[in-house]
């Protein structure tokens, strides 16, 4: 008998293609149709929603809670792009109709959260005129004060300095990086801007029925807007555009003072924007 063990052979039998890899691809491609569907309906948005309504949206993002408690273009059911919700706002002590006046809590609380913002904004001005060389060097002719229709930041003429030509409404240089460097600041809060020229009381050749202060005082602001544009500013933001002559001077006791010559940019709060809408808008003090 012999002792030599059997010799086994082993058959490997060797398959062609590749194995199963499980379905994580079909995880990330689920992820790239949700993505590329949420693209699309953001483009369509965008084409079907007027300019009002972006406004509306892109305040949304700024302050929500001011956006959603005052209501108006793009907020209300009436509006919005896409329809749905209810048109009552509830809230803890009632219900409150969109448009309709909100409880003095809530006013109260959006109007401290306004003058927060209006005084952090004025804290950053300062603090830029002290930083910036280009404005700092001109620190005596920007006054900044906050008042009952919001910040105000006015850029008065000094002796031999003016902001524009004179008897003109063409802008110095020196006015022009001062209204630049106020554009980035001014574009920083969701408020928006009114614009007031004012000149001296120095009578415009050509009398009173010709070219007046009037004007001259008005197409100064108005250079002042398209200065502030061209350095960024938002044109939505401005509001209004105001020239009152010689009409409200810093210095009543010197009617000709070069500080009456100014240009005046109001930061207005929301009860004032909601005035100057309305058409109820007092005169500026």
């Amino acid at each position: 008998m012999s002792n030599e063990k059997p010799v086994i052979i082993k058959r490997v039998k060797k398959v062609k293609g590749h194995a199963h890899h499980g379905g994580a691809w079909k995880i990330a491609y689920a992820d790239f149709v949700t993505a590329m569907m949420a693209f699309f309906l953001l483009m369509w948005l965008l084409t079907v929603a007027t300019e009002e309504q972006r406004r509306g949206i892109s305040d949304y993002f700024d302050n929500p809670l001011q956006v959603s408690m005052m209501g108006g273009e793009g907020v209300g059911e009436q509006t919005r792009p896409l329809p749905g919700g209810g048109e009552d706002l509830s809230l803890s002590d009632g219900e409150v109709r969109w448009g309709d006046p909100l409880p003095q809590d809530v006013e109260e609380m959006l109007r401290e959260q306004e003058q927060k913002e209006l005084e952090a904004l004025e804290t950053t001005i300062r603090e830029a005129i002290e930083s910036t060389p280009s404005l700092n060097q001109f620190s005596e002719q920007l006054l900044i004060d906050i008042t009952d229709e919001g910040l105000r930041v006015q850029i008065v003429d000094k002796e031999n300095r003016p902001m524009f030509e004179i008897g003109s409404a063409r802008l110095q240089p020196y006015a022009a990086e001062i209204l630049a460097e106020l554009a980035d600041l001014l574009n920083e809060v969701g408020n928006r801007v009114s614009i007031t020229g004012h000149t001296d009381a120095a009578p415009y050749p050509g009398g009173a029925v010709g070219y007046s202060n009037w004007e001259l005082s008005n197409d100064r602001a108005n250079t002042a807007r398209r200065e502030l544009i061209a350095a960024g500013l938002d044109p939505d933001k401005i509001l209004r555009i105001v020239g009152l002559a010689s009409t409200v001077p810093l210095d009543p006791d010197n009617l000709l003072s070069p500080i009456n010559r100014r240009i005046s940019i109001l930061v207005v709060n929301r009860q004032t924007e909601q005035a100057i809408v309305e058409g109820q808008a007092a005169a500026e003090d």
